[in-house]
């Protein structure tokens, strides 16, 4: 499933600047453990990238575990646990109003394996090599 793709032009600064923030917020929220949930504590989780909706009421987060293991069971507990990211994000953003979060997996890695894999078949090397 491919994101939505739109170009930072097509963006206002306002909400690339928010969409950071929040990522930072929820990295260090992880980095530190301060989800008490044994599932997140367990793994160390990448937030790769918070895409915000332009009136900045609703946050996609994309995670990925590290070596993508359990993917599902921290998809999982982040879901579970989206009440407290919401709480500590609007109280250390100081918005009018806290974004609604939504964490999803990041596919970004492995669309970028499937071009890799591609690159690397014979015969793409083949019609690349007659140059």
């Amino acid at each position: 499933m491919a994101r939505n793709q739109s170009t930072p032009e097509q963006q206002s600064v306002r909400v690339l600047k928010v969409g950071e923030r929040v990522r930072h917020i929820l990295s260090e929220l992880l980095a530190r453990g301060e989800v008490h949930d044994e599932v997140l504590t367990a793994h160390s989780v990448s937030v790769t990238e918070v895409r915000m909706t332009p009136d900045l009421r609703n946050a996609n987060a994309y995670v990925k575990p590290l070596l993508g293991e359990d993917e599902t069971a921290v998809l999982k507990a982040l879901r579970t646990n989206t009440a407290f990211f919401q709480r500590e994000v609007a109280k250390r953003l100081g918005l009018k109003f806290a974004p609604r979060l939504q964490f999803k997996p990041d596919e970004s890695f492995d669309e970028a394996e499937r071009i890799e894999r591609l690159l690397n078949d014979p015969r793409v090397a083949r019609d690349l090599d007659e140059d």
